[in-house]
């Protein structure tokens, strides 16, 4: 029996309610086998990042061909990218058709409001990597920093969306849980069918979201490499979440922002 396999190129969380093993367990959810990338190492819990390790660029491109030349990978999730040379050697392997349908979770800052990646990284991601992707799955405070506009409400989607293709992306998902409201509404621009749709949650009241936006691009790449479309990924994958977070809201992991609970199925 052979099973999907997706690949996850992010960092460690000591915690584990995000980064890799977000990923995992949101893999898992899904049915889905996923091999991984470890670009860094954090030092974390559930109340903040307390030391971070990068790994060599040229660690990182070892871990990425161990896998693609032994595993059958359908789809690629990248996550934090701490250093410019990480993200140069992840954009090349996109670049060259190696990473199938690659989705960018655009790490920058932790839930905890920590910075995770230098400015030199981040340029790169939106010069370099974005280009080459399938999907990029933004927060607002991540919408700012890559374009510059800064979203009080969803009137500016429009807006950000141009931004997001002028830089190259096929598609974007704006996450719009930092801005206020009973509703939460995203949005998923899809430039190359042209089709925009939002996807509606009433807002849970919890703070348990860690690891949210790791766990939602994870459970899209999961259901990417299972063969449904874009659209149906996302819509999966928004509903998975939002039954997580609903699952986990009572839960108490440690003294801080606790992850959402994966183990929903």
């Amino acid at each position: 029996m052979r099973r999907k396999i997706m690949m996850t190129i992010a960092g460690s969380d000591s915690s584990a309610g995000a980064g890799i093993q977000a990923d995992m367990k949101s893999a898992f959810a899904a049915g889905v086998y996923c091999a991984t990338v470890i670009t860094s190492l954090t030092a974390q819990n559930t109340c903040g990042v307390r030391a971070i390790d990068t790994v060599s660029a040229h660690m990182v491109t070892a871990q990425m061909d161990a896998v693609l030349d032994d595993m059958d990978v359908a789809a690629v999730k990248c996550g934090m990218l701490p250093s410019a040379d990480i993200v140069r050697v992840v954009a090349e392997a996109a670049s060259q058709g190696r990473l199938p349908q690659p989705v960018i979770d655009p790490v920058m800052v932790a839930t905890s409001g920590d910075r995770l990646i230098d400015d030199a990284a981040a340029r790169a991601v939106i010069t370099e990597l974005m280009p080459h992707t399938m999907l990029v799955t933004p927060n607002i405070p991540e919408v700012y920093a890559i374009t510059g506009i800064r979203l009080d409400d969803s009137d500016g989607f429009d807006r950000a969306a141009e931004a997001f293709r002028a830089l190259g992306c096929k598609a974007v998902l704006i996450k719009a849980g930092h801005l206020s409201g009973s509703l939460i509404v995203d949005r998923l621009y899809d430039f190359v069918s042209g089709d925009v749709c939002d996807f509606s949650f009433p807002r849970i009241e919890t703070p348990n979201t860690h690891g949210t936006g790791c766990s939602l691009s994870a459970a899209i790449t999961a259901r990417l490499s299972m063969g449904a479309n874009l659209r149906d990924a996302v819509t999966g994958a928004e509903e998975f979440v939002h039954r997580a977070i609903d699952s986990g809201r009572h839960m108490e992991w440690g003294h801080g922002h606790g992850p959402i609970n994966h183990f929903i199925g």
